[in-house]
């Protein structure tokens, strides 16, 4: 990579922190020394911004941080500075799309996460992560405004696939689907992905795509690699993933994250 390099663009699980969603040493020190080169260091997940509140403090994040894949974008002390919503006509066919998969349902709204059943798949890795709990409902339909996220959850990875492609082919032009991690599938306004926040932080910050670099590990992430000069992929990343990066680093086990700082970003700055 040239010198080029002015902004970083992370994604989240998988990628910046440990399968144990751990932050670790070596990933704190890569952006700081990011900072001391003068290169600016961005966040975006599928996570809830709430869900993101720490890391500010470790990596002492100054951009934005974009939530939801984008669908919700807020600065480090949680206030929103951009919201792109599903369109609440769309909120229950999606819910029932979903569940025709039998996936289970989780809704983001707001600040708030939504879900049937506190014991549902993943609901209490959920909760840990994110750190805090869901709002137990017996039902959506009274919750379709203002929805950021719709969640399909399922130990179930070719059912989940199946849902987010069907979810595309249904939706396509009024939604994004895409899988964060194989026992999800996110749908979100058709802006809110990380394709376009690439381009949001481009626009933001005069910074040209060619000196933008991303890394990521799931599908999803794919949609910023088409928007930045250096695409890294995850060591834990599948070969579909890889293949559509220009540079594939170590897993996020053993601290591909900083490997990447150092071996393709910091290396010729």
């Amino acid at each position: 990579m040239t010198a080029t390099t002015r902004l970083l663009l992370a994604d989240v699980d998988g990628t910046l922190v440990t399968q144990e969603k751990v932050l670790t040493e070596r990933a704190v020190a890569a952006v700081r020394r990011l900072r001391e080169a003068g290169i600016l260091f961005a966040v975006t997940s599928g996570r809830p911004p709430r869900g993101m509140a720490m890391l500010i403090g470790p990596l002492d994040l100054q951009t934005p941080i974009a939530a939801f894949n984008g669908g919700l974008i807020v600065d480090r002390d949680m206030a929103v500075i951009e919201q792109k919503v599903v369109a609440s006509s769309l909120v229950m066919p999606i819910i029932k799309l979903l569940s025709s998969f039998e996936l289970s349902i989780w809704v983001y709204r707001h600040a708030d996460w939504f879900a049937l059943d506190a014991h549902g798949p993943h609901v209490d890795r959920e909760t840990w992560t994110v750190k805090f709990a869901p709002t137990i409902t017996p039902g959506f339909d009274q919750l379709t405004d203002d929805v950021a996220k719709i969640v399909g959850v399922s130990d179930d990875h070719d059912a989940v696939a199946r849902a987010s492609a069907a979810a595309h082919d249904q939706f396509g032009d009024h939604v994004s689907a895409s899988q964060s991690q194989p026992y999800y599938v996110d749908v979100t306004h058709p802006d809110a992905n990380k394709g376009a926040v690439a381009k949001w932080l481009s626009a933001r910050d005069r910074i040209p795509a060619q000196a933008i670099a991303t890394i990521g590990d799931m599908p999803n992430d794919v949609l910023m690699f088409a928007h930045s000069g250096l695409s890294i992929a995850m060591g834990n990343a599948s070969t579909d993933v890889q293949r559509a990066a220009r540079r594939v680093t170590t897993s996020n086990d053993d601290e591909g994250f900083a490997n990447a700082v150092d071996r393709f970003i910091l290396r010729n700055h």
